[in-house]
C-alpha cells in the first residue's frame, strides 16, 4: 500500500505507508527529566554519563545512577539509547574504552555515535548493542547513510541542513536502513553542531560535549546591517539590538509539528526533540504536544489545535522549518512576551498518606491563581484559585510558594497525579 503526498516542495514523492509511527526520541539529561519523558510519552530516549557525550558539561548521568535510569525504562516499555557521540582525540581513546567497558554491566537498548573510531571501539567491545550514528556525523545523502550501514550501523540521524526534498530522496533509496531526524529543538550555527567557537573563545570544544554556548552570548554590534553585492537594496544579515547587545550568531529554534504526518509517510523511524539541557517543565510541554501529535496522525485525525500554542509557550526563541523547506518563510512562531508566557510553576512528586500532594516547585506560584495541570494527551483541566491550598513542608499555612523549594498541596482534583506539572493561565 502506498501513499502519495506532496512535500512542502513539492516533488510528489510515493513511499509506503509505515504499519507503525515512528518511535518519539526524547532527551533525558538527569533522572527527573528521564521520569518526564516518560511521563508525557516518550518511546525512547537518549542520555549521557562521562565525559564522552555531547552534552557532558551539563546534562548527564553518573555512573552509578544508569541501572535504575534503565530500569524505569524497561519498566515502561522505553528504549534507552546511550550517547558516545563526542569526537575524541588520541588521549581521549582510552576513556572511550573504559567508558564502553563500564556498559558490559548494564547495557542500554542502542549506542550513539559520530566517530568512526569509536564506532570501531564499540563493535570490538560491545558487538550485540546497536549503533545508531548522531547528528553530528552530517549525513546528508544516501552513500554516507550506506557507509554507515556497511561498518556496522542500524540507524542514521539524517542532518538537520536537509529538505523535504531530500529527506525523501534518501528514504526512497535507503529502505534497509532506519533513518532518524530531530523534528524539534534547539538547532547550531554549524554545520550540524560541528562548531569550534566554544574551543576558540573559552577552551572548551563543542566536539567533546563541553560547549558553552558561545552562539547564545549578547555582544555588542559595531555593524548593524549588510547587503550583498549581487543583491543591491536587500538585507542579507541584520543584526537586532536589545539594550544595546545582539545575539547574531544564534540559530532559531526547529520545529517541524506540522509535518509529523509527513515523514511517517517517508518511513522515518524516529522523530528525535533536541533538548537535554533544557528543562523539565519544557520538556513536558514538548513531548506531550508530539505523542499527541504523532498519535493523532496515526487515526487518520488533524494536527490538534492546541498544538503550536503549546510549542510556542515553551520557546524562547523563534520557532522555524529552517532547511526543510526550500521556499516562503521558515519561522512559524514567535517566542511569547513576559507577559503572554504561561509559566510551568510545579511538579507533582508523590501523593502523602493524607491525601495532600508533595511539589516541587519551579517558579514563584501564588495561590491567587487559577493554574492549568498539564495532563498527557494535551489535556489542560482547569483548576480554580480557591480550590486549592499551600503549606510548607512543616505542615504550616503558606500564600505563596517558590522555587527552589518543596511545599504541600491541598487540592482534590482528580486530574493530579505523580509526574504531572502546573502552570498558570
Amino acid at each position: 500500500m502506498t501513499y502519495t503526498e506532496d512535500t512542502p516542495d513539492n516533488p510528489g514523492i510515493t513511499r509506503p505507508i509505515l504499519s507503525d509511527m515512528p518511535e518519539l526520541l526524547c532527551p533525558a539529561g538527569n533522572m527527573e527529566k528521564l521520569e518526564t519523558a516518560v511521563t508525557y510519552g516518550a518511546d525512547a530516549v537518549y542520555l549521557g554519563a562521562g565525559d564522552l557525550n555531547l552534552r557532558s558539561a551539563g546534562a548527564g548521568f553518573n555512573w552509578e545512577d544508569l541501572p535504575a535510569a534503565f530500569e524505569l525504562c524497561r519498566a515502561n516499555n522505553v528504549q534507552a539509547y546511550f550517547c558516545v557521540n563526542a569526537y575524541p582525540k588520541e588521549k581521549d581513546l582510552s576513556k572511550v574504552r573504559a567508558d564502553l567497558a563500564k556498559l558490559k554491566e548494564c547495557p542500554p537498548d542502542g549506542l550513539i555515535i559520530a566517530d568512526p573510531g569509536v564506532l570501531m571501539l564499540a563493535a570490538e567491545i560491545l558487538p550485540d548493542i546497536p549503533v545508531h550514528i548522531s547528528t553530528q556525523a552530517n549525513t546528508g545523502n544516501s552513500e554516507a547513510a550506506r557507509f554507515w550501514q556497511k561498518f556496522g550501523a542500524s540507524r542514521v540521524n539524517l542532518a538537520r541542513e536537509l529538505s523535504a526534498a531530500d529527506v525523501a530522496d534518501i528514504a526512497g533509496k535507503c529502505p534497509g536502513i532506519e533513518l532518524e531526524m530531530f523534528v524539534h529543538g534547539a538547532m547550531c550555527m554549524a554545520i550540524s553542531g560541528r562548531c569550534f567557537l566554544s574551543a576558540w573563545l573559552n577552551d572548551r570544544s563543542a566536539n567533546m560535549g563541553r560547549c558553552t554556548h558561545p552562539c547564545r552570548f549578547e555582544y555588542k554590534a559595531t555593524g548593524l546591517r549588510v547587503e550583498e553585492k549581487t543583491r543591491p537594496g536587500q538585507d542579507v544579515w541584520e543584526a537586532v539590538e536589545h539594550d544595546g547587545y545582539t545575539e547574531f550568531f544564534a540559530a532559531e529554534d526547529l520545529c517541524l509539528v506540522h509535518h509529523v504526518r509527513m515523514l511517517a509517510k517517508l518511513g522515518i523511524a524516529s522523530l528525535k526533540i533536541e533538548g537535554r539541557t533544557k528543562s523539565s517543565s519544557y520538556l513536558a510541554q514538548v513531548v506531550d504536544v508530539y505523542r499527541t501529535v504523532i498519535d493523532k496522525a496515526k487515526e487518520g485525525g488533524p494536527l490538534p489545535g492546541i498544538a503550536l500554542a503549546e510549542l510556542t509557550n515553551a520557546a524562547t526563541r523563534p520557532l522555524t522549518t529552517a532547511f526543510f523547506k526550500k521556499s516562503g518563510p521558515s519561522t512559524i512562531a514567535m517566542p511569547p512576551s513576559k507577559e503572554e508566557r504561561r509559566p510551568v510553576v510545579a511538579r507533582v512528586l508523590e501523593q502523602r498518606d493524607d491525601g495532600s500532594w508533595l511539589l516541587s516547585v519551579k517558579a514563584r506560584w501564588e495561590n491567587d491563581r487559577d493554574m492549568h495541570v498539564l495532563v498527557p494527551g494535551l489535556e489542560r483541566p482547569f483548576i480554580k484559585a480557591g480550590d486549592y491550598s499551600f503549606e510548607a513542608t512543616n505542615g504550616e499555612p503558606r500564600d505563596v510558594v517558590h522555587s527552589g523549594t518543596q511545599a504541600v498541596l491541598r487540592c482534590d482534583n482528580p486530574a493530579i497525579a505523580p509526574g504531572l506539572f502546573f502552570r498558570k493561565l
